[in-house]
């Protein structure tokens, strides 16, 4: 039986003076950490928590966040990583169902103070909650028990509670490292919101290893690579996005960043000239590109030095399954398809989620047989590697034709002027849907013509895959917590009083 106590105890008996956590105003070594997680958790327990109660963190990452994180789960209560990024009523929301009765906040708790027993400012009330707490065990669990509670970003809808167990999140930390191994001498930048949960996958496998983990309150990508320079940073983890950010700045402005050995990244799809660009930026770390969603804890597949493949079909894979998970691409029957068809890919092992909290319709609408349906169409070849098409909600068609935005995408991040694109469906009244993109130029190229990368989309795909009109967009586009971008906020005016869903 493996819980989340296990990692910790491992550290405290191998390296117990060892620097275990780095954030802006302290460093913490795996002794402390033991100790303080077990402090926390005595002093939830003081305030009337019991086994299994839910305790909510919302804040940026920090080491107090990294020891919740660990702590409460492994001392028998349950997590509930808030995503910072939420409006106030989706927080409400997220608070309410899951009955949290602790709230730890960096934030003004007045919108949910009502919702919670009682809340914890970090970090005054949070220090001062654990140093008067007294040390309650760690590891009277099992496997089987909740860990956390986790909501999911509303790309495609409401959000939902995906429950996960011990066993989730452990196993699939053990699938995480039989890809991507770690080693004591690692320092691991922790860049990547920690509400998100592969937050708890990198946190957990660092801890085991012992290795020194550095946290960024919040991403800025100067700001990273400074911390990468400062410490000798050996491994991170991030979403393209982050990625995207770090290589434009690292080539403007070059740090010292020849420690990296490392890049991994997931959450969503990545253009092969964000894959180009960030290889030419940190030449010295390997590209690892990994695959899943919250309802696996949360991955299922992993592409090994994407560096290498820059100019290779296997560019846009995310890889072939990792140890211990069952990928297949499915029919509507579940029936597996032959190599190359494209259908919806589904995933078995012991990193499947619980199920949704409170939700047994959706619950059952995505977990059949003990497998979960992703709702991610692709195909896989014939050496194992799957490839994604898209989203089933994102897949355009146009004319009878199928568009996958993906593909499109990749297409547009070509284009010498283009930072960040989004492909969607639009309504026609010919074709029933026409394909739309949305592109942020990069600042030297802020006067780019529409019509100028609409012709370049034309050089590389067929004409009705094309963008038949191409928005310039000044700001960012609108992104969820972990840094997807949320295609139903740009999709949602074109599609107001109409019959297509925008979720």
């Amino acid at each position: 039986m493996t819980t989340f106590a296990e990692p910790l105890r491992r550290a405290m008996q191998v390296a117990p003076k060892k620097v275990a956590l780095i954030s802006e105003t302290a460093e913490i070594t795996f002794a402390e950490l033991w100790q303080r997680a077990a402090r926390l958790v005595g002093g939830l327990r003081g305030l009337g928590l019991g086994d299994g109660d839910r305790v909510a963190i919302l804040a940026a990452n920090s080491h107090q966040y990294i020891e919740t994180y660990v702590g409460v789960p492994a001392g028998g209560l349950v997590v509930v990583p808030l995503n910072t990024r939420h409006a106030e009523p989706e927080l409400v929301y997220a608070i309410e169902d899951s009955g949290a009765k602790v709230l730890i906040t960096d934030r003004d708790p007045a919108p949910f103070a009502k919702l919670v027993d009682h809340v914890v400012r970090l970090p005054d009330d949070y220090e001062r909650l654990i140093a008067r707490a007294k040390e309650h065990p760690l590891g009277a669990v099992t496997e089987n028990d909740l860990a956390g509670l986790f909501y999911t970003g509303g790309t495609t809808g409401a959000s939902k509670g995906v429950m996960l167990s011990h066993r989730n999140l452990i196993a699939n930390t053990f699938h995480f490292l039989a890809v991507s191994p770690q080693f004591a001498s690692d320092k691991v930048l922790v860049m990547a919101p920690l509400f998100h949960a592969a937050g708890t996958n990198a946190v957990l496998a660092n801890i085991w290893t012992t290795g020194t983990q550095v946290t960024l309150a919040a991403f800025d990508p100067a700001n990273a690579l400074n911390l990468i320079e400062q410490h000798g940073i050996t491994v991170t983890l991030g979403v393209p996005t982050m990625l995207a950010a770090m290589a434009e700045e690292q080539i403007a402005r070059p740090r010292d960043t020849s420690s990296l050995r490392s890049i991994a990244h997931g959450g969503s799809p990545i253009a092969t000239e964000v894959i180009r660009r960030t290889h030419q930026a940190f030449p010295t770390a390997g590209l690892l590109e990994v695959y899943g969603a919250t309802e696996l804890s949360p991955l299922c597949t992993a592409l090994l030095d994407e560096q290498h493949l820059i100019d290779s079909p296997l560019a846009r894979s995310c890889g072939s399954s990792i140890p211990g998970c069952d990928v297949r691409i499915v029919d509507d029957s579940g029936k597996e398809l032959p190599r190359r068809e494209v259908g919806e890919v589904v995933v078995r092992g012991p990193n499947v989620m619980l199920g949704y909290w409170n939700k047994p319709e959706q619950t059952a609408a995505v977990l059949k047989d003990g497998a979960y349906w992703t709702g991610d169409l692709g195909y896989m070849d014939e050496d194992g590697n799957v490839f994604l098409v898209d989203r089933s909600k994102d897949m355009i068609v146009s004319g009878g034709e199928n568009v996958y935005s993906t593909e499109v995408e990749d297409v547009l991040y070509r284009h010498p002027a283009v930072l960040e694109a989004a492909a969607f469906g639009v309504p026609d009244d010919r074709w029933g849907e026409a394909v739309h993109a949305v592109v942020v130029p990069r600042p030297e190229h802020h006067d780019v013509d529409p019509k100028d990368i609409i012709a370049f989309c034309h050089q590389h795909i067929a004409g009705y895959k094309v963008p038949k009109a191409i928005d310039i967009r000044a700001e960012p586009l609108p992104k969820s917590g972990p840094g997807k971008v949320l295609k139903r906020e740009l999709r949602a005016p074109f599609w107001k009083d109409r019959d297509r869903s925008v979720g």
